[in-house]
């Protein structure tokens, strides 16, 4: 279990699309990167692009927009990271779960158990 939370979680698609888009891959290939491939790896059918049959999950995502990584605004429940005065591309303005509004405040999510762990 991580320690309250994964440190700079919150940050990891504009860490991932900043380096990317520094490196010349494509959006496209990040999103494959960030949500087909960690859904194939943990077989989890219903997830990790937008298809019929798929659940809704996606962000709002500013390819184009930037901003500095500043440690009072993280939302995770001890806000460290590395990254602190770093300029990132790509603002995340809205997340999807489900088709509906992630509001950073009501617990949305579900426990996943496989094989008894």
């Amino acid at each position: 279990m991580a320690w309250g939370g994964v440190s700079s979680l919150q940050l990891g698609l504009s860490l991932i699309w900043s380096e990317a888009r520094h490196r010349g891959i494509p959006l496209e290939q990040v999103v494959a990167w960030m949500a087909e491939k960690p859904a194939n790896l943990a077989r989890l059918t219903n997830k990790g692009q937008l298809a019929l049959g798929y659940d809704a999950d996606f962000a709002v995502f500013a390819p184009d927009e930037a901003f500095v990584v500043d440690v009072s605004k993280l939302k995770h429940k001890n806000p460290i990271t590395p990254y602190d005065g770093k300029t990132l591309a790509g603002v995340v303005r809205k997340t999807f779960l489900r088709g509906a509004v992630v509001d950073g405040q009501t617990p949305t999510g579900k426990l996943i158990r496989r094989g008894g762990v």
